[in-house]
């Protein structure tokens, strides 16, 4: 019965003996590696290991005495806590003979980025923290505490303030209390210190006539926050909060740092985007309009793409390596927004260029219309039949586009047909009233009229009527055509000029009865010598006039 019950109770015993074997290891000072080092420091700092005279022992190669290198030890493990920064036990260099890769030295880093001076280092055949960690712990451990690490924990006598509650001490509770009070009587005095200064700029910019002055508020009201947030974090590691808390609480406070500067910056982009309107409403090209919203597009992405990049690095997501993996995937994405890359860049070559404006009038491959809006991937063009035709600004940007919109001068060309049976003196005075018509114009150019007797054709005589307008818009050329084309039928009337149009007459030159039609050109033949001479002269005689 007795060797039943031993055998019965002998793994119990076995057990225990097990664990008392390993906590007797794990209680002993390892310091031949740096996971030996690192680990004996932060474990004999625990609540249930708390020995700080063992954990002092990997400062005591610096020729500390005992109590400053506990106080030492102490204070590199409140600055990780305050800070969040776990240590990654399982990942520490666990041989003896450790080598750093980058400067080829028995020298380990725990956190390169956050501490790079903090470091432990092989001496002998032991591993120490470097002489070189002491003034960097005790600088960062003042610029933390700077009322000290138990500057709340001495506000309850010991008896009720290290009672717990909900894992955490009555006396963080009551920092707790007294932070939130602090950050509210800080926003007060913010608040009272910004509101005339936000008063003055709302003034001014009142005067600009521009709805500035809810941004500059909202501008104010979150850098209030911004800076509150900055009150909080100086005294929020006096909190002593447990490390994983306190690493919540410090990723939280950053990245809602950084949510409140991206939308400062958005505000003051919005700020300055209203200044943008401002200036291109008072130039003469309307194309710089469009420009400046797509600005505000492109600017604002850029922020909140920063915004998101600062948040990744404080996550501690390796940014690099998420691009080289999105990087193939990104290659595809790349090939199928080839066309929208293209048109972006036929976009900035068309704001940069300037081969037209809004407003303008422009002719490419059969389109003929009018520009509405040019924006990042198309442009919008208002055809004469009120449709709209949109159009890839890449495609744009390689067309020969032809911009009636930039004339200097409107071309007016047609021809006035007048009867054969006009007189050529008639002809004549009716070209001096043509002329006479466009030199009185005020809308008309004066250095080139072309006005002549241009043309004998089947069944008129044509003048070339070939002038320029000066008008601005498409508008006032037809207001223009419109007025000169009516004086020229005031003129005709008046002079009795016979308008020519396309029509047959039969003419019937011998009738029975009746005298022939047919003309003899016997008497002309002979005085045609003389009437040619005789005509020669004369218009020699006009030519030197001229």
């Amino acid at each position: 019965m007795f060797r039943k019950l031993l055998c019965f109770l002998f793994p119990f015993f076995s057990l225990i003996a097990s664990g008392q074997n390993q906590r007797s290891i794990a209680e002993k000072v390892d310091l031949t590696s740096p996971y030996g080092t690192v680990y004996t420091h932060l474990y004999f700092l625990q609540n249930d290991s708390y020995r700080p005279q063992l954990a002092a022992q990997v400062f005591r190669n610096q020729n500390l005495d005992s109590l400053e290198a506990i106080k030492i030890a102490k204070r590199l493990k409140q600055i990780y806590d305050a800070q969040g920064l776990f240590v990654d036990i399982d990942q520490l260099p666990k041989e003896n003979n450790y080598i750093d890769s980058l400067t080829g030295q028995a020298v380990y880093s725990l956190f390169p980025k956050e501490m790079p001076n903090v470091t432990v280092e092989k001496v002998g055949n032991l591993w120490y923290y470097s002489p070189s960690s002491i003034p960097t712990i005790n600088r960062v451990y003042e610029e933390m505490y700077p009322l000290g690490s138990d500057f709340f924990a001495e506000m309850l006598p010991s008896a009720i303030g290290t009672q717990k509650f909900a894992g955490l001490f009555l006396w963080q509770y009551l920092g707790i209390g007294i932070i939130l009070l602090a950050t509210w009587v800080f926003h007060l005095i913010l608040s009272r210190v910004l509101r005339p200064v936000i008063t003055r700029i709302s003034r001014l910019e009142a005067k600009t006539n521009l709805d500035n002055k809810v941004h500059i508020w909202k501008i104010a009201r979150l850098l209030s926050i911004w800076l509150i947030i900055k009150f909080d974090k100086v005294l929020l590691p006096m909190l002593l909060l447990p490390v994983g808390i306190s690493s919540i609480v410090v990723i939280s406070l950053k990245i809602i740092g950084i949510l409140l500067l991206m939308f400062v910056f958005l505000n003051i982009l919005k700020i300055f985007i209203s200044y943008g309107v401002l200036i291109t409403q008072r130039t003469d090209s309307k194309l710089d309009d469009q420009l400046v919203p797509i600005a505000e597009k492109v600017l604002k992405g850029l922020i909140i793409i920063a915004a998101i990049i600062s948040i990744l690095q404080v996550l501690e997501i390796n940014i690099t390596a998420l691009i080289a993996g999105l990087s193939i995937g990104g290659l595809a994405v790349a090939l199928a927004a080839q066309d929208t890359i293209k048109n972006l860049f036929g976009s900035l070559t068309i704001f940069l260029d300037r081969p037209f404006q809004i407003g303008d009038w422009i002719r490419f491959s059969g389109v003929d219309g009018s520009v509405e809006q040019v924006g990042l991937r198309s442009a919008r063009i208002r055809t004469f039949d009120n449709s709209l035709v949109y159009i890839p600004n890449g495609k744009l940007a390689d067309m020969v586009i032809d911009n009636y919109g930039l004339r200097n001068y409107r071309r007016f060309k047609t021809n006035i047909s007048l009867t054969y049976d006009t007189p050529p003196l008639l002809i004549q005075k009716f070209v001096d009233g043509l002329r006479a018509i466009v030199e009185n114009h005020p809308s008309t150019r004066k250095d080139y009229i072309e006005i002549h007797l241009n043309e004998m054709s089947a069944y008129s005589l044509d003048v070339l009527f070939y002038i320029y307008f000066e008008v601005p818009s498409y508008s006032k050329e037809l207001e223009s055509r419109h007025q000169i084309i009516m004086a020229i039928l005031e003129l005709g009337q008046l002079l009795g000029i016979r308008f020519a149009f396309p029509s047959s007459t039969m003419y019937i030159e011998d009738f029975p009865e009746k005298e022939t039609k047919i003309p003899n050109y016997t008497n002309a033949l002979n005085t045609a010598d003389d009437k040619l001479n005789q005509w020669i002269t004369q218009y020699k005689r006009k030519t030197k006039e001229l």
